[in-house]
């Protein structure tokens, strides 16, 4: 079965996408581990994405399919992958969708965390981090906070907020999100595409099992 995760920032997407690869023995790829792959790789599809990346444009969709469609013919991908952060843009998700359906493997099924963004911003900004380097412990405010607020239970030292974890940067994202990736979503379920709509406000195990039974049911 292929797998598309879906939900905005501080959904739990990356969560939840270690328990559903490992509950349908199939491979979670993100396009980021693609591209390094294949940049690393020194490979001819990664040579033609750094032309475009070392100029400073954005690597046209048919090319990051073609980075897409390789790992899916790979031998571990064959019984379906688990996508995430793929696809980004509604020509991705229409050459994702004629690629799947031309070698027999439906549409794949699309797995929607559903958060509303008075829960979001509270996970964006919540984590935390011990300022003594020698210990580095992180927390968060949400899912695991100190015994005491703003200090460290291992060391005693004084808990920081990253710059990039503060409110401003989280609504940016969540801007991005329904600009950019929403719009994918509401073409995938245009057309056609099999959507399993999970509460993403649950308690972390309450949502993979939600998850689980879904798939059981698409997979029926």
């Amino acid at each position: 079965m292929d797998v598309i995760l879906f939900g905005p920032p501080g959904a739990g997407k990356g969560t939840q996408a270690g328990r559903i690869s490992d509950a349908l023995s199939i491979p979670h790829v993100s396009t980021g581990d693609i591209f390094r792959y294949h940049l690393k790789q020194g490979t001819d599809l990664g040579t033609l994405a750094r032309g475009y990346m070392d100029r400073g444009e954005l690597v046209p969709d048919e090319v990051v399919f073609k980075l897409v469609a390789d790992r899916l013919t790979q031998d571990d991908a064959l019984g379906g992958i688990l996508f995430d952060g793929f696809p980004r843009t509604v020509r991705q998700a229409e050459l994702l969708a004629d690629w799947l359906s031309t070698n027999g493997r439906g549409t794949g099924v699309v797995v929607n965390l559903d958060v509303p963004e008075s829960i979001l911003v509270p996970r964006l900004t919540g984590r935390r981090t011990c300022e003594n380097k020698s210990c580095g412990a992180g927390y968060h405010l949400v899912f695991s906070p100190p015994v005491a607020h703003g200090v460290c239970d291992r060391c005693g030292g004084k808990l920081l907020q990253r710059k990039d974890d503060n409110e401003e940067t989280a609504l940016n994202r969540l801007d991005v999100y329904r600009s950019q990736t929403a719009p994918v979503l509401a073409w995938l379920r245009q057309h056609d595409a099999p959507v399993l709509d999970i509460d993403g406000t649950k308690a972390i195990d309450a949502v993979g099992n939600d998850i689980e039974e879904g798939l059981k049911a698409f997979s029926a």
